[in-house]
């Protein structure tokens, strides 16, 4: 078994930012990939405000080329999926042998696709649980939740996860390894509801189920995932998992995803890994899900608009 010892962090945004820090403070060596506020940082540090506990991460192991970094045992990748054509050049530099690479990211079909372009490297998916967001250079908003799942993809030592997951664990972040099929199917049931619709109603979770037709919308949306998951064979993503979802949020500080935060922001969404390929797989499936097709063929209308292109799929 490889003990982890060093990470690197690709797009230090919210969550890379937030679990990143929480790494270095720890103690553990972990070096973070910046890209507009590289500057800002050296200089400032790396501010984390959370009601956890807020704390400045500085002097921060702050790099602009993943060339100057160098080999790590754990990457994680928490760059938006409509960035992930980049990957072909950040990742090469800190690849060794028995690199694992983490894809703290949105969306299905994710790993299939990096893995094709790294066929030798074992991935795990990373499927982040938490309120937060980056919305100024060198400063994190931690909201509420934090924890994280590790679904294993492609490792063959599962003792390289298990080791994963204790050092989260000891940098004070709630972890678990669980199956990868139904973890990204699961965060699937929450993702494609919440983050589309905020947007298109251009409201945050709590106001969307306060009202009674827009919950219901949701929810319908919540069960069309779950009756894909049951037709794919993936387990416990149920009516059962839906309602639990829906209580969860309804707890939340009231929220913004990052859908609606990129829409605002004028960044490109994430349409085609939270939306475009599991509806493709839904459809091949034979249970296709209209509702969210609907939301979909919504927010394609909103990017085309503004001009984003095929980027944004």
């Amino acid at each position: 078994m490889v003990q982890p010892k060093k990470y690197a962090v690709i797009g230090t945004g919210a969550i890379g930012g937030y679990y990143g820090a929480k790494l270095a403070r720890a103690g553990f060596d972990v070096s973070f990939l910046f890209h507009r506020d590289y500057e800002f940082v050296r200089e400032h540090g790396l501010q984390v405000d959370s009601v956890a506990g807020s704390f400045l991460l500085r002097p921060v192991r702050a790099f602009a080329s993943t060339a100057d970094i160098g080999p790590c045992d754990v990457v994680l990748v928490a760059l938006k999926t409509v960035n992930n054509h980049l990957l072909k050049t950040l990742l090469p530099p800190l690849l060794k042998e028995d690199t694992l690479v983490v894809l703290i990211q949105n969306g299905i079909g994710v790993e299939e696709d990096v893995q094709r372009d790294f066929p030798d490297v074992a991935l795990a998916a990373g499927l982040a649980f938490i309120c937060c967001a980056k919305t100024e250079p060198g400063r994190v908003d931690h909201q509420c939740y934090g924890s994280i799942n590790i679904g294993n993809y492609s490792c063959r030592d599962e003792g390289r996860i298990a080791s994963l997951v204790a050092d989260l664990r000891t940098a004070g972040i709630e972890a678990h390894e669980v199956e990868y099929r139904e973890a990204r199917w699961k965060k699937a049931v929450w993702n494609m509801p919440f983050n589309g619709m905020t947007v298109l109603l251009s409201a945050q979770t709590d106001s969307l189920l306060r009202q009674p037709d827009t919950r219901r919308l949701i929810y319908e949306q919540m069960l069309e995932i779950a009756r894909t998951a049951d037709r794919l064979g993936v387990r416990h993503v149920d009516a059962h998992f839906a309602d639990r979802m829906i209580e969860t949020t309804l707890e939340m500080t009231p929220y913004s995803p990052s859908m609606k935060l990129d829409f605002e922001f004028g960044r490109p969404m994430e349409i085609y890994y939270l939306y475009t390929r599991p509806l493709e797989i839904a459809r091949q499936a034979g249970t296709p899900m209209p509702k969210l097709e609907m939301l979909e063929a919504g927010l394609k209308f909103l990017s085309q608009r503004r001009g984003e292109g095929r980027n944004a799929e």
